[in-house]
């Protein structure tokens, strides 16, 4: 008879977490590399993240990142089990201390239960992006820093799609990029999604595995592209106000983000996601994973052109 999966990973939970009891396991959504399992190690609750099989690399350094972060102050889960090298759950996990909240973007914008956490969590997010890009990288090491227009411009090529609001949006990024002024540890997907909510604001942020070094300005543009803002009318994540981000940013960390440097670092989000989501597409149409989410998200690549045209226009202004 062939071995339950559930109750061996109990078993090997049991093993790493030297519990004497393992309760109330169960799977929650994951994303398309990753595993996510919550349950009880003698009565104290976590959540478990273990690599999918046959997805390509590991953790990538993320439990690294994730305790660097947690002890310098930025909220996010307690790392409790570093799994990257280790065999007793068959693949590469991690295991962190639950935190309890709301992901769905949806939900926290619009729902009353967030009301005070509405009014808050620009103010917050900007204070949590000063800290983290507080962090000595040296304490973070086998982070890369690799240049995004270099990266998502060669996607574009491989893809083999014509797309020319997409192509002049690159040759505006080449023409105007800023100078960078500092090299940081970066989240790398810091956004509405991302993050965890209570009624009181941000209790965590999540999913730290496209951390990377680089300009911190990337996060706070990313946070600020239209498409995380889920039909929000502030510019940040449908909140706040670039003020109110920057104003937080500046008190925590000492330095005023330059507008026109994170507006740069918004429309290369943009264009990144408009990649992304041809990327995506393709997946789909091209038999590798039949998925009618990533159809729909291909149906996105124009939203995408839309904005860089606003934005592409309001800068030539």
């Amino acid at each position: 008879m062939a071995e339950n999966p559930v109750a061996a990973l109990e078993d090997g939970l049991r093993s790493v977490m030297h519990a004497r009891t393992i309760s109330r396991l169960r799977r929650l959504s994951g994303g398309a590399s990753r595993e996510t399992w919550r349950f009880e190690a003698d009565g104290a609750d976590f959540v478990l993240q273990r690599v999918r099989k046959g997805a390509i690399g590991g953790l990538h350094g993320e439990p690294l990142v994730l305790a660097a972060a947690h002890a310098a102050g930025v909220p996010t889960p307690e790392l409790v089990v570093d799994g990257s090298d280790r065999t007793e759950l068959d693949l590469p996990f991690m295991i962190v201390r639950a935190v309890e909240g709301e992901t769905i973007a949806r939900k926290i914008l619009r729902d009353d239960a967030y009301s005070h956490a509405r009014s808050v969590l620009t103010t917050q997010l900007g204070t949590a992006a000063a800290q983290l890009h507080s962090l000595d990288p040296a304490t973070v090491p086998g982070l890369i820093d690799e240049d995004q227009i270099d990266r998502y411009q060669t996607a574009l090529d491989t893809l083999g799609e014509p797309h020319p609001v997409f192509e002049a949006a690159f040759r505006w990024l080449v023409l105007n990029r800023p100078i960078a002024t500092r090299q940081v540890v970066v989240h790398g997907d810091y956004r509405l999604g991302n993050i965890m909510v209570n009624e009181h604001g941000l209790a965590a942020i999540l999913d730290w595995e496209l951390a990377h070094l680089g300009d911190p300005m990337e996060d706070l543009g990313w946070l600020c592209v239209r498409a995380w803002r889920f039909g929000g009318a502030q510019p940040v994540a449908g909140l706040g106000t670039y003020d109110e981000l920057f104003d937080a940013y500046e008190k925590e960390s000492g330095i005023r983000p330059d507008f026109d440097v994170v507006r740069w670092w918004e429309i290369l989000g943009t264009l990144k996601w408009g990649v992304i989501c041809i990327s995506q597409a393709a997946t789909h149409l091209n038999g590798l994973v039949r998925s009618h989410e990533l159809a729909a998200i291909g149906r996105r690549v124009c939203e995408n052109e839309y904005d860089l045209i606003e934005l592409l226009t309001e800068s030539r202004q």
